[in-house]
């Protein structure tokens, strides 16, 4: 037989003490009541309850700072704040220091007992679990963010984790708005069932339908077998949605009615299934423009942000640049079996000062550019090839330095560089170089340089596995061909660069 819940009061209000302790026993919990704040941290160091009750206004120490310290040293443990000063700053301080939830004063008691019920069920998940909450965030370790937005973010996903409510995730591409969608099921109910995700964007007009809803034998041709659509497989669990924006306007009345009704029928097919689905979208879009443009369902738009987030572009939290800098080295370390590889100052200068418009994915790619460029143990700002654009297209006429990362950068974004062109700057009339900054003439060149010694080095860092150097260089096979075409007709003998391997 389970032992009782372990609730701690803390009130200076006798009358409030007496009727949560006494509603908590009847509910078959196990309360133990405190006039204040003072002694609770060290009683925290040789017990811990299943949650806490206090108030935010007490003499000696407050609720708000109690709350602080709680989630500063022992974060698993759920804590309520009741105040009898229900204004939007309390609630809002609450929430951002890390409170499981806010209870206003007066409240009904069968709302307070159902609320630590719930805290209650959400100390014991995380304990059977046997993830604690370092443990839980080291599950989610891309998910990683010091700036305030960021902790708004994460309170965020901790007041929705136990919610079915629709969520959208607004923000601009390589954000990992993905992540957030996972971290809202992993720390769900739902966790243990699939969290299946869908790039709208990927995926052919005339296939989109039968992906999501799934297909009878013979609804169209090819068909040979029914098959269930991506809703279906994530019954029980979570469907995300990526790019939402991108689906076909057609087709979004039939998802407004899954929405709707929570329930599909598949593409030729007559029975309808139900479905228990949490759905995420995102969207790198305005979705109210699109709306606004025709090109978006107003009504799907409105199910759509039940509850909307907003997930920042780096370079607006600088504060996360080197925590995710370091997280990155140290995965992608792991897997090349690197030890020992640290950033240098000029390094870390340059990631902080660099503006991301690629965003974290920029900032993924720019990390194993330079384990594939680095000498000895150190990573230098020479290494993360951070100055070219991400056009491909470097600026002959500016004064200002321009390094390689154009070439790499725009490698990864699919785009063409100076070379693909047919343009180099050693190809304008003498009379147009002359105009240029001392040193410009020789700038592109420099660049394709720069380009076929990072594609030389990964290719004999991958043994001359092609496949496998387009990976990590973030281009696709046949880019690397035609990069590599170039090279042989620059006068690179690659089979001569490849033996010294």
């Amino acid at each position: 037989m389970s032992q009782p819940a372990n609730v701690w009061i803390i009130d200076d209000d006798r009358s409030i003490r007496w009727v949560l302790e006494r509603a908590l026993n009847q509910a078959g919990m196990q309360p133990r009541v405190f006039d204040s704040g003072e002694s609770i941290m060290m009683r925290l160091e040789h017990e811990q309850p299943d949650a806490i009750v206090s108030d935010i206004r007490m003499p000696g120490v407050d609720g708000i700072t109690l709350l602080s310290q709680i989630v500063d040293v022992h974060p698993d443990v759920p804590v309520i704040i009741m105040t009898a000063h229900s204004d939007l700053e309390s609630a809002v301080t609450s929430y951002q220091t890390g409170a499981f939830e806010y209870l206003p004063k007066p409240f009904d008691v069968d709302d307070a007992v159902a609320l630590v019920k719930r805290a209650v069920a959400h100390s014991h998940e995380k304990r059977a679990s046997g993830e604690p909450q370092a443990e839980m965030a080291q599950r989610n370790a891309e998910i990683i963010g010091e700036a305030p937005a960021m902790q708004e973010v994460f309170r965020a996903i901790g007041r929705l984790s136990h919610s079915n409510i629709t969520v959208l995730i607004n923000g601009e591409s390589g954000t990992g708005k993905e992540l957030v969608a996972q971290a809202l099921h992993n720390h769900s109910p739902r966790a243990n069932h699939p969290f299946i995700a869908l790039n709208m964007a990927a995926i052919p007009k005339d296939l989109i339908e039968s992906e999501l809803f799934g297909h009878e034998k013979g609804a169209f041709t090819g068909a040979g077998a029914a098959r269930q659509g991506r809703f279906e497989q994530a019954n029980g669990g979570t469907i995300l949605l990526d790019e939402i924006s991108e689906m076909d306007l057609g087709l979004q009345s039939k998802l407004l009615r899954v929405l709707q009704e929570r329930e599909v029928e598949r593409v030729g097919g007559r029975k309808t299934i139900s479905l228990d689905v949490r759905v995420v979208a995102t969207t790198n879009r305005d979705l109210a423009d699109y709306v606004r443009e025709g090109k978006f369902r107003e009504d799907l738009y409105y199910r759509l942000t039940v509850f909307p987030m907003h997930w920042q572009p780096l370079r607006e939290r600088p504060l996360d640049i080197m925590p995710l800098a370091t997280s990155l080295l140290k995965k992608h370390c792991r897997k090349m079996k690197l030890t020992g590889i640290t950033f240098a100052q000029d390094a870390k200068s340059a990631l902080m000062n660099h503006q991301w418009p690629g965003n974290v994915r920029e900032l993924d790619n720019a990390i194993q550019r330079a384990l594939v460029l680095h000498q000895g143990n150190v990573i230098h700002s020479g290494d993360l090839c951070l100055e070219l654009g991400i056009t491909g297209r470097p600026d002959l006429r500016s004064a200002a330095p321009v390094s390689m990362t154009e070439t790499v950068a725009n490698i990864a974004a699919g785009e063409p560089d100076i070379s693909d062109s047919g343009f180099s700057p050693l190809d304008e009339p003498s009379h147009v170089r002359s105009d240029e900054p001392e040193g410009a003439v020789s700038l592109g060149d420099d660049l394709r340089q720069q380009e076929f010694r990072i594609i030389i080095q990964t290719l004999r860092k991958e043994r001359g596995r092609r496949n496998r150097a387009a990976e990590q260089l973030g281009i696709s096979p046949r880019t690397l061909r035609y990069k590599l075409a170039q090279m042989r007709d620059a006068g690179i003998d690659l089979d001569a660069e490849m033996a010294l391997v």
